[in-house]
């Protein structure tokens, strides 16, 4: 996964309604066709950043599979940031195509 992209993705698949931390990383799996994978050593940090950044809210729910877990919740504010986030990728990733192209 491209560093500093995981919160940005987290952010846009919880956009689609709560999700528990594994079904995020399925998520982000088979929406990239099992190319990007979010590890477990690096969501759940990244899930508590953003519960402490105010982006997600989290509720103690059950999963499909009767298991105990922590659904996120985008919030307001995490939808601001998930539009900073993907602005400031676009502008980066023109940035670098603009390069590769002319270098």
């Amino acid at each position: 996964m491209p560093p500093g992209t995981l919160a940005m993705l987290v952010l846009r698949v919880l956009h689609s309604g709560p999700l528990h931390g594994y079904a995020i990383a399925q998520r982000i799996r088979a929406l990239s066709d099992s190319v990007l994978d979010a590890e477990e050593g690096s969501l759940y940090p990244t899930l508590q950043r953003m519960l402490l950044e105010g982006w997600v809210k989290a509720e103690a729910g059950v999963s499909e599979t009767g298991r105990q877990v922590r659904f996120y919740t985008l919030t307001r504010e995490g939808a601001k940031q998930l539009k900073r986030e993907v602005a400031e990728y676009e502008q980066a990733t023109a940035a670098i195509q603009a390069i590769l192209r002319t270098a």
